[in-house]
This record gives structure tokens, C-alpha cells and sequence, in this order.
């Protein structure tokens, strides 16, 4: 049966957000995967890996996850994470593996000395340091990310913010640029723009909640007459659709 208002505004707000699983979502909203398959990409890379590092790793959900299905696992396994929620859920999960998780502002320079790594991993990352990406990478080493790039979620966030400004330069230009400037070679580019669901109002406030960067000045009472709109948009239309943009690259240094 579907709860009020309310009552929605209240389970939304009572969700945990930290760590960086969305096992909640469940029931409440769907979210397609990009084809390629980034958690596969990166068991098969950390297979092959003797030095592997994670930058921005959340919770280490996904790194963990893509540790444990590799054939084998690098004898350097390293992390980074800023927010300490996320620190603490990142250590607790990744150190029985033999890591170790750095914390990390997301704009200061790698703890780690030159050419340590021969992969370097990163999902969905707020910031993507180029140069000292390419500095701790061994010669030939790799870099795997999939990326959020601009308009992620354009729908949700103009329902809750109004229209935004378009970024004029494509994610292709913006991110092969990056890697280049650092000394990389892309090898591999791709961009999907998968459908997020969302079913009632409590899945949208969680996410809005967790992610935070959708709509960054976001609170309830801030925006509780969006949520109200949005409520009756779902109870007319039985759900809010959303569509992220996701980009998979893959540089090598050298």
C-alpha cells in the first residue's frame, strides 16, 4: 500500500547513507548498468595487477567485491577515501584483504611514492587527478574509471532546481584531454546514459541524501515543496525517470 507524504519524508529521512551501497534501492527504484560492465573490467584488471590502487574507493563495495572474484589478488592493494564515515566502512571491509585505505581530501596529492602502481582504479570519482594518477603509475600501468560526467541526472535535478546551464564541452573532449595533459594514452572510451527509476518518494530523498552532488544545498525542509510536487508526480504517473551519463576510460601511462 502506498504511505502519505509523510510518512515517506520520514522512512527517506531515516535511511543510513553512509558507505557506498545502494542494497536499500531494492524495491524502491531501479538503475540500469552501463554495458560494459565496469566491476568485470575491474576483477580482470586486478587479476592481472602486482600493485593495485583505488582512488575515492566509498565504502570499498565495489573494490572489495572485484578483489575477492580476481584469479588473484595484487600483493599491494592500496585505497583512498575522504569522507570518514566512509573511511571507517572502507577499512573495516578492506583490510582483511591485506589493504590499507589512506584518508584523503580529494584534491591533495597521493600518498604514494612514483611508479608504485601498474593499475589504478576509480568509480565514480568527484575529482580526477590526472597528474598524480599518471605520477604513481609504473610505466605501461593502467588506469580504469567509469565516470559521472555533466547532466548526470539532468531530470531529477532541474525538477528540484529549475533549468541549469549546459556544459558546452563534450565528456569525450574533457576527460581524453585530462589524460593526455598527464601523459596518458586513452585506449578505450565509452558513454552510456542509463535509466534511473524511481518509485516512490523515499527513494528520492535517500538518494538525494547519498548523492549528494545531484542537488549539493539539498535538506527536506529546503526543498519540501519540490518533494511534494515530485510525490504527486509519482503517484500520477507511478514513478520519476532520471538518466545519468557514465563514462568508462581507460589510459595508459607510456
Amino acid at each position: 500500500m502506498t504511505t502519505g507524504f509523510d510518512e515517506q519524508v520520514a522512512e527517506g529521512a531515516a535511511v543510513p547513507t553512509e558507505g557506498w551501497d545502494f542494497s536499500w534501492f531494492e524495491g524502491h527504484a531501479t538503475e540500469e548498468r552501463p554495458t560494459w560492465g565496469y566491476s568485470r573490467l575491474a576483477t580482470e584488471a586486478l587479476g592481472r595487477s602486482h600493485a593495485s590502487l583505488d582512488i575515492e574507493t566509498g565504502g570499498g563495495e565495489v573494490y572489495t567485491r572485484a578483489l575477492t572474484a580476481a584469479v588473484r589478488r595484487p600483493a599491494l592493494i592500496r585505497a583512498t577515501e575522504s569522507w570518514p564515515p566512509n573511511l571507517a566502512i572502507a577499512r573495516r571491509t578492506l583490510e582483511p584483504l591485506g589493504a590499507e585505505v589512506a584518508e584523503l581530501g580529494d584534491e591533495e596529492p597521493l600518498p604514494f611514492a612514483d611508479s608504485t602502481f601498474d593499475l589504478v582504479l576509480s568509480r565514480l570519482p568527484e575529482f580526477t587527478p590526472w597528474a598524480e594518477i599518471a605520477r604513481v603509475l609504473e610505466p605501461g600501468g593502467t588506469f580504469l574509471s567509469q565516470q559521472v560526467v555533466h547532466g548526470t541526472n539532468r531530470e531529477l535535478y532541474e525538477f528540484m532546481m529549475g533549468p541549469k546551464p549546459v556544459d558546452p564541452v563534450p565528456a569525450r573532449d574533457r576527460l581524453t584531454a585530462g589524460a593526455r595533459e598527464a601523459g596518458l594514452r586513452v585506449v578505450d572510451f565509452r558513454q552510456e546514459s542509463p535509466k534511473l527509476e524511481f518509485f516512490d518518494l523515499a527513494s528520492v530523498i535517500v538518494f538525494l541524501r547519498k548523492v549528494v552532488w545531484t542537488v549539493p544545498d539539498f535538506t527536506i525542509e529546503k526543498y519540501r515543496d519540490r518533494l511534494h510536487a515530485m510525490y504527486d508526480h509519482i503517484a500520477e504517473h507511478g514513478s520519476f525517470l532520471s538518466y545519468g551519463q557514465r563514462a568508462l576510460i581507460v589510459a595508459v601511462k607510456g
